[in-house]
């Protein structure tokens, strides 16, 4: 499970606890005990998680890194129909490389 995850669950059921804590009388001493420390192990939980939580992660490049420019997109375009005219010529289909099929 991812830590975000994990506090995001551990929050809940310390909330839980809480109202729980809350609901009982004073007169139940043991039982409120038994759930403070609960709680209190909740709360440590938590704080064991929140060191284990990586690092983030490195700059994500811009946007338009990864981007062809118009000159790559016309040299690549050029190219590929310099390849479809040479399968063509061999009668070949220039995707599957299979034979052209002749018609009557």
């Amino acid at each position: 499970m991812k830590a975000k995850k994990a506090i995001k669950r551990l929050n809940k059921v310390e909330s839980i606890l809480a109202n729980v804590i809350g609901q009982f009388s004073n007169s139940d001493n043991k039982l409120r005990e038994l759930l403070d420390s609960a709680k209190t192990s909740i709360v440590q939980a938590k704080k064991t998680v929140g060191r284990q939580e990586p690092t983030k992660a490195a700059k994500k490049p811009p946007a338009g890194a990864n981007r062809l420019s118009a000159e790559g997109r016309r040299n690549i375009s050029i190219a590929a129909k310099k390849r479809w005219a040479l399968a063509k010529r061999k009668g070949m289909n220039a995707v599957t490389g299979r034979r052209l099929k002749e018609t009557a």
